[in-house]
């Protein structure tokens, strides 16, 4: 098994207060696994850790075997983790088209050319249109992202995510705000991205998280309460009394 991401002794503190603590994480290639947990668990924290919003209060950061603790967000993304946030960060004024080749032209360090019409830059449109197919948007290619429904529009981030080639991609709720119907298609999306993508997400639809997740890591109070393969996590009475419920059991 290839570790693509781990952290040890992963902390963060703001004050007295430990959001993260001690958190070692071990994702492999190709993973689909869940981090969840109640509200204040320290979820978005530990995802921040890892892309370099914030910076550890002790503990470490690999990229494979390359120690990132102190490496700048920009520098990560180019090193192949990407990140999408629980509020799209989408180019309201740009067609779908659009904003995938722009960011294609940024991976390869040619934003600062970028002009309209997409055609000006075929390689890259082609490129662009073959992952928009991966993401079931090549019909939605000539319209502003501004129109599309919530769910397409997520999509449409991880399409911009995807574009920078990303080993790991860290997903924040990307069902959050979506209707329950466009939350399969985004999460089906995912589940059938190419194994050379791993794959770290938040969410709290545990419905969503059974189905999909190939393993689950759980906080509480900021440390790793429990992880393990779904039907694991199901069953454990720690997790249930935390967080799950009884109606999970």
């Amino acid at each position: 098994m290839t570790i693509v991401l781990r952290t040890e002794g992963l902390t963060r503190r703001f004050g007295a207060l430990e959001a993260v603590s001690d958190v070692r994480l071990a994702l492999p290639r190709g993973a689909r696994h869940a981090l969840i947990g109640p509200n204040g668990a320290g979820k978005t924290t530990l995802v921040n850790l890892l892309t370099g919003a914030l910076a550890p209060s002790a503990g470490d950061v690999w990229l494979g075997e390359e120690r990132i603790t102190h490496l700048r967000q920009h520098a990560r993304v180019k090193r192949g983790l990407a990140r999408t946030f629980q509020i799209n960060t989408l180019f309201p004024g740009l067609t779908v088209l659009e904003s995938v080749v722009l960011a294609i032209l940024e991976r390869e360090g040619r934003a600062g050319e970028w002009r309209r019409p997409s055609a000006s830059y075929p390689e890259e449109a082609g490129e662009a249109m073959e992952l928009l197919a991966t993401l079931h948007l090549a019909d939605d290619a000539a319209r502003r992202t501004a129109t599309l429904a919530y769910g397409r529009q997520r999509l449409v981030e991880i399409a911009l995510a995807l574009a920078t080639r990303p080993r790991i991609l860290l997903l924040d709720e990307p069902a959050a705000g979506i209707p329950a119907a466009e939350s399969g298609e985004v999460f089906g999306a995912i589940a059938s991205l190419p194994p050379c993508v791993s794959v770290l997400f938040i969410e709290h639809d545990m419905g969503l998280v059974f189905r999909f997740a190939e393993r689950i890591t759980v906080l509480a109070a900021g440390r790793i309460l429990a992880e393990g393969e779904p039907d694991e996590i199901r069953r454990d009475e720690r997790v249930r009394a935390v967080y799950l419920g009884r109606e999970h059991g």
